[in-house]
């Protein structure tokens, strides 16, 4: 039998997701359970809190009122019970998202240290380049690197990535080393692009205090950060990448900074989350965590 902040956890991810069967595969529980779950809590409550269809899950008017209270409600007993516990006893499992880059040479070398400290955590990470939906995909916070969307979510800046330009060595034999702007018209760019095609490939710099651009070729677009780095490792073209994910690859010689005197503005890079009150404890220790992490690699 669930006891009623398990009822409460179990209504909030059905309302976040809009489905039982992902809020069921979330939770560890059976689509059934969770549906018996929900029942018993409408019941309860003497009111419909979500209205079922055969494509989609949706909260009604109560359910809004009734998702934000259990929310606080919620937040507020992670709070009491980890009033008296030790940093080494909080546990649950923690869900994160960052970029592919920032997991792969930042986090992911670091994270043994921080699970050691806090075996009764667990961690969930996504390392995607896609922009997730925080509450919809239960995220505790998430990591972006460059300019952030409009948000409800609480922003906290952790620095800035340097950015520098570079290439391999094959294709700076096919093509030349660049020594000034004006070179570029002989080179191409990897194009970096969330949404392919969407718009030109642009070769940009800083110029004082502003930040220019010049249009180049691009023989091929890519969507994520493996991949853009794949490309210039493969002799594709120049790319202007964060310094925290080249350091060995400039070190070994696998590829070579050009143009240092034109690199790109740095990209800022921000932690995300929901409002301070629905933060658990968890998540605080481990955005604490992450930006001491973060310290060496950012402006």
């Amino acid at each position: 039998m669930l006891d009623t902040s398990e009822f409460l956890q179990v209504f909030v991810r059905v309302a976040e997701l809009g489905s039982f069967t992902k809020a069921a595969d979330s939770l560890g529980m059976s689509k059934a359970s969770v549906s018996v779950a929900i029942s018993q809590l409408e019941a309860s409550v003497g009111t419909r809190l979500l209205q079922r269809t055969t494509r989609k899950v949706q909260m009604t008017q109560d359910g809004h009122s009734f998702y934000e209270r259990s929310k606080q409600v919620l937040a507020d007993i992670e709070d009491l019970r980890g009033m008296f516990q030790g940093e080494a006893e909080i546990s649950g499992r923690l869900r994160v998202d960052m970029p592919l880059g920032v997991a792969r040479h930042i986090v992911l070398p670091k994270l043994a240290a921080f699970l050691e400290a806090h075996p009764q955590i667990k961690v969930e990470l996504s390392s995607t380049d896609r922009r997730v939906d925080v509450v919809a995909e239960g995220f505790d916070c998430i990591v972006r690197v460059g300019k952030l969307d409009d948000s409800s979510l609480v922003a906290r800046p952790l620095g800035n990535f340097r950015l520098v330009n570079c290439a391999s060595p094959a294709y700076l034999a096919r093509y030349g080393v660049p020594r000034s702007l004006d070179d570029l018209a002989a080179h191409r760019l990897v194009d970096y692009a969330p949404s392919l095609g969407a718009q030109a490939a642009l070769f940009e710099y800083v110029d004082g205090d502003v930040v220019r651009s010049v249009e180049m070729p691009a023989a091929v677009a890519v969507n994520n950060s493996d991949a853009y780095q794949g490309a210039c490792l493969a002799g594709l073209g120049i790319i202007q990448a964060p310094e925290s994910g080249l350091g060995e690859l400039l070190a070994n010689g696998r590829l070579v900074e050009v143009l240092p005197g034109y690199r790109a503005a740095p990209m800022p890079v921000t932690l995300l989350y929901p409002n301070r009150r629905q933060l658990a404890k968890r998540a605080r220790l481990f955005m604490l965590w992450l930006g001491e992490v973060m310290q060496p690699w950012v402006l």
